[in-house]
């Protein structure tokens, strides 16, 4: 059962983590949601925009207002970036402690109790991990909402109006991933740990008997 839950809890990590990574690079965290413009349709994400001619599908992008990355930022892109490439990198670490504590893995393989702990160590980073994505994403979605509610309330119209794209929801699930994966590698493998140790000790006591026995049969012929 705890080599099930290890395989489920890397393909769920890997998603959670490739979901991440996408997020913070592409261009769809904010889409343009009039229905009056059917002409084109505009996305801007955390490092460029993009706009897409919807008759003939031309697509062209181009950095996001600055001419270089260290211009001087809106508060949101900057906290956003900082939140979502940290999430990136624990996730990605947590990946790859979780693939060496995996049993399928040859490394430690006759330490049980110290591939546990390595998982058990996975779940804590990917957990911290899902921290700053969630937070990122959804303080993002929320400011774009709070922005257009407020330009809706002073009676301000620009000619179009942003709602969230599919990079803040690739933000958000591959946030919740990690929380589930965490859950997955601390909770559960914490549950079925006593009937591996068992299992283990069982093993361990078998042999020394057999050994015992083997000892005791030469010494009776001698």
């Amino acid at each position: 059962m705890i080599v099930v839950l290890q395989l489920m809890a890397t393909c769920l990590a890997l998603v959670s983590t490739l979901f991440l990574i996408v997020a913070t690079w592409t261009d769809c965290w904010m889409v343009n949601a009039d229905d009056d413009l059917e002409v084109s349709q505009k996305c801007r994400g955390l490092w460029w925009e993009c706009v897409t001619n919807t008759q003939d599908g031309v697509r062209t992008c181009d950095q996001y207002q600055y001419e270089t990355i260290l211009a001087e930022h809106p508060l949101k892109i900057v906290l956003t970036r900082a939140l979502m490439i940290t999430a990136d990198i624990l996730a990605s670490f947590a990946l790859i402690i979780l693939v060496l504590g995996l049993d399928v893995v040859k490394l430690l393989k006759e330490e049980p109790h110290v591939k546990i702990r390595i998982c058990y160590f996975a779940g804590f980073i990917f957990g911290i991990g899902g921290i700053p994505g969630m937070i990122g994403s959804v303080w993002y979605a929320v400011d774009v909402y709070v922005e257009r509610a407020t330009l809706v309330l002073k009676n301000v119209y620009l000619g179009m109006h942003y709602e969230f794209g599919w990079s803040c929801w690739l933000g958000m699930a591959g946030s919740t991933g990690c929380f589930l994966t965490s859950i997955v590698l601390t909770c559960c493998l914490y549950i079925f740990r006593d009937a591996r140790s068992s299992q283990y000790n069982r093993s361990i006591y078998q042999y020394g008997r057999t050994a015992a026995g083997k000892k005791y049969a030469v010494d009776s012929r001698v």
